[in-house]
């Protein structure tokens, strides 16, 4: 069995991309799988600490039940998303306790985000993070830069937070992270933006995103890694698609699916339905948005 780790570096290569389906509600986990399997294409069950302190995953041991009840390991592996060091409410996280429970719970492959330090302290608090994982033999993801979304206060508007190019990933910053915290995938910001979590805004469809492409390039060759895109829903599918050509091999998708699920189960008070509907609307994703379907074999054999 292939690792995690391999398996998206095998998409970099191919230029196909391994989605990463955010499951914040148990109930979630089922249809998602069902619906790669199905599709035939490779994808990451995850959940993000966010998803367990403000939504219903509950914590990473209930999720890695639940997704142990339907594990196929030929098409799905569980990985630990956002594990902040400082969080959207800006308060500090026990994140190196969060990542060992993980990794005692037998998740594949982990993320931390010291996003919200500056440069010297993300590299630092990453790189305790990667020495873990790389202990187990999983790989580690990161992030640098301000994928922003995810903050209590209310987002720049995103004209002119493109325009200006605030919070991208930083060329300079971005090789020297990878080459000095060791880290595996890197999380970039060029444009796209977390949906958002408030209970004000989280219903609310997301702001159309873009993609600085030349940005997306010249990040894949100042790092030599996998790039990882934060934020996926909501970006124009043309954009997509391009950076999955130059660099982008995992996709986060969060939003797309949990408002299906949320929406159909607000409608019925059903949650069988609501089952179904995140389990059509993951399919949508797979074959109509990034057209993977079939493609398990090129990433995971």
């Amino acid at each position: 069995m292939l690792k995690t780790g391999q398996i998206v570096k095998n998409a970099l290569e191919a230029g196909v991309v391994v989605p990463a389906f955010n499951v914040p509600y148990l109930p979630m986990v089922e249809p998602v799988i069902q619906a790669v399997t199905e599709e035939d294409s490779f994808a990451l069950v995850q959940c993000a600490r966010l998803e367990w302190e403000k939504f219903g995953a509950k914590s990473p041991k209930h999720v890695r039940d639940e997704f142990a009840k339907f594990d196929n390991p030929r098409n799905v592996r569980l990985h630990l998303d956002h594990v902040p060091v400082i969080d959207e409410d800006l308060l500090k996280v026990e994140y190196e306790a969060i990542l060992k429970e993980a990794i005692a719970l037998g998740f594949r492959s982990v993320m931390v985000d010291g996003s919200r330090l500056d440069l010297d302290e993300n590299i630092a608090a990453t790189k305790k993070a990667v020495d873990l994982a790389h202990a187990a033999g999983i790989a580690c993801e990161a992030e640098l830069g301000a994928v922003l979304g995810h903050e209590a206060g209310p987002m720049p508007p995103y004209e002119e937070m493109f325009a200006s190019g605030e919070g991208f990933t930083r060329l300079d910053e971005a090789k020297r992270f990878v080459e000095e915290s060791g880290c595996d995938w890197l999380s970039v910001a060029a444009g796209n933006i977390h949906g958002a979590i408030s209970a004000a805004l989280k219903d609310s469809k997301k702001p159309e995103a873009r993609l600085n492409i030349d940005h997306l390039k010249k990040l894949r060759d100042a790092t030599g890694v996998p790039l990882v895109l934060h934020g996926g829903s909501g970006i124009k599918q043309a954009d997509i698609l391009e950076a999955i050509k130059n660099g982008i091999a995992k996709i986060n998708v969060g939003t797309e699916i949990r408002q299906a699920y949320e929406q159909e189960l607000k409608a019925t008070d059903d949650v069988g339905k609501a089952q179904i509907a995140c389990m059509e609307r993951t399919k949508w994703v797979i074959n109509d948005f990034f057209h993977i379907r079939g493609t398990r074999t090129v990433v995971a054999e």
